[in-house]
């Protein structure tokens, strides 16, 4: 059992501490308005208009318990400006309000250290390793020190690691036998945010596979006489009672429908304004690259072709030219033939927590790669959980370098002004740097030639992005290429990580079949 050192809070702690001493500054984001608008909806309005409330375009899109976690922080906020809690104050910023929203989220990083804490005491460690050697500590600072966290909740604002505090806490509970607290956090965390629905098919699966079942036949697949009612009333229970303490009133009022709608906006379209980099990058430019070829081969009538809005930076539903248009369905369809593979590895040989855990990630990353109108912030759920198999694997090393350092560098256009470009350059290379050599302490060689490559790509990316690029004539005409060449080049890197994931998974469920033979 690992002890998280209390050192590694120094540095990240600082950073987000420094933030109150600049109380004037707070980043360019929508999503700053976005929580000061819930703010004032939820304490100035009765319950049965929360989802209905529409005087700004940031409606409360979010799961009821997180509105009420809005209500409870309006309270407070109210000794610091009641004129940020007013509904028609829209894009109110007054150095009290920016303050208030800075520490709240400081304030509640405490579940993150916390879970943090939980899950470096269930690392395996080796006895008489320095203490800047040792897996819980490189742990511990990977997740503390996350680039992304620190820029999405601390710059550009949310409460990501409040919520990753809850996921975190909830996986060491399964590392710890302890499932029903495990699931009673997950059934919490998902009325939180429902983004977390992606990771929840690897939770239904390892929860009734290895909790509902308590024995496994000598090979390690499941015996049936096993089965546990009792366990699976119970897991039940407490999954159904979060599940009606947070919808219950809305379902009472006869709001279920509307609340519904507000979490589930199809209308938004296959993609966000800023390409996450996943598949559906890959296909937009190569629907874009066959349009053009196909009008310079005088194969196809430019007149004839749909607006091209998919290049345009905006919010919206739109056609393909050449390839077929996806309709959110067919996203569906795509997630879960992805991940499906990976969960009947689990029900068939689980791997214990450590399986369920890279399950989990995969799951995360088909979703990512898949999904309808995926937000590149989502990538973080894949990188964070992911660096708990880091410190334990060369393999996982291996991926989550790739994974972590393209999928935190297709954050930078979250941060699109001056004074915020040297900020994001120095922290992402802090954090790439430790996290090269700290993972080279523990399994020296990792990244191949090809690899490194691609990674080093990265540095004349930004550079074209950055600086070249806005001095050229094309920066009025095109103005998104920085974002889709950025959205293209990393796609690429959170592929290529989830089919090496996916591969570690299948080979390590053959190579355990080969072994239960002999």
């Amino acid at each position: 059992m690992a002890v998280m050192p209390f050192s590694t809070f120094n540095v990240p702690s600082v950073i987000k501490m420094c933030n109150l001493l600049k109380p004037l500054y707070h980043s360019h984001s929508t999503d700053f308005e976005v929580h000061r608008n819930w703010l004032a909806v939820t304490h100035s309005l009765p319950v049965s208009q929360w989802y209905y409330e529409a005087t700004s375009e940031w409606t409360l899109d979010y799961p009821p318990l997180f509105a009420w976690f809005e209500y409870g922080l309006s309270h407070v906020a109210r000794y610091f400006d009641k004129e940020m809690l007013v509904v028609q104050n829209l894009n109110y910023a007054s150095s009290a309000t920016v303050l208030f929203q800075r520490l709240s989220v400081i304030v509640t990083d405490v579940v993150f250290i916390y879970a943090v804490k939980e899950c470096c005491k269930c690392l395996r460690e080796e006895k008489g390793k320095d203490q800047l050697g040792k897996p819980s500590f490189i742990l511990a600072a990977l997740l503390l020190w996350n680039f992304g966290l620190l820029i999405i909740d601390h710059i550009h604002f949310q409460y990501n690691g409040f919520l990753f505090g809850v996921l975190l806490l909830s996986v060491a509970r399964h590392f710890q036998g302890r499932h029903l607290e495990g699931a009673l956090l997950f059934s919490i965390l998902l009325n939180l945010k429902h983004i977390y629905l992606y990771i929840a098919p690897a939770y239904g699966i390892f929860l009734l596979r290895c909790f509902c079942f308590t024995q496994n036949n000598a090979d390690g697949s499941l015996q049936w006489k096993s089965f546990s009612l009792f366990r699976l009333v119970a897991l039940g229970s407490i999954v159904l009672s979060t599940f009606a303490a947070s919808f219950g009133p809305f379902i009472i009022m006869g709001q279920l429908s509307q609340v519904v709608s507000r979490l589930f906006p199809f209308k938004r379209g296959l993609c966000h304004a800023y390409w996450a980099p996943n598949i559906w990058a890959l296909y937009n430019i190569a629907d874009k690259a066959l349009s053009i070829l196909g009008i310079k081969l005088k194969l196809l009538d430019i007149n004839k072709l749909p607006k091209a809005s998919m290049t345009g930076g905006l919010v919206q539903e739109f056609q393909h030219s050449v390839l077929p248009s996806v309709s959110p369905l067919m996203t569906l369809i795509f997630t879960l033939l992805s991940i499906l593979p990976v969960l009947l590895s689990m029900w068939r040989r689980p791997n214990g927590a450590r399986g369920f855990l890279r399950s989990m990630v995969i799951c995360a990353l088909g979703s990512f790669m898949f999904g309808w109108h995926v937000h590149e912030k989502a990538i973080l759920m894949a990188i964070l959980p992911l660096s708990f198999l880091a410190v334990e694997s060369k393999e996982d090393a291996r991926t989550f370098l790739i994974l972590s350092t393209t999928g935190h560098f297709s954050l930078f256009p979250l941060l699109f002004t001056a004074q915020e470009l040297p900020i994001k350059i120095l922290l992402m290379l802090l954090f790439t740097i430790f996290s090269f050599v700290s993972l080279k302490k523990l399994f020296r060689s990792l990244v191949n030639s090809l690899e490194a490559a691609y990674l080093l790509g990265l540095v004349p990316l930004e550079l074209i992005c950055e600086f070249i690029y806005p001095l050229t004539s094309w920066q009025h005409k095109l103005p998104f290429i920085p974002l889709l060449l950025t959205s293209v080049y990393c796609a690429l890197g959170v592929l290529y990580s989830f089919i090496r994931l996916y591969l570690s998974v299948l080979t390590a469920a053959d190579s355990r079949s080969k072994a239960k033979a002999q």
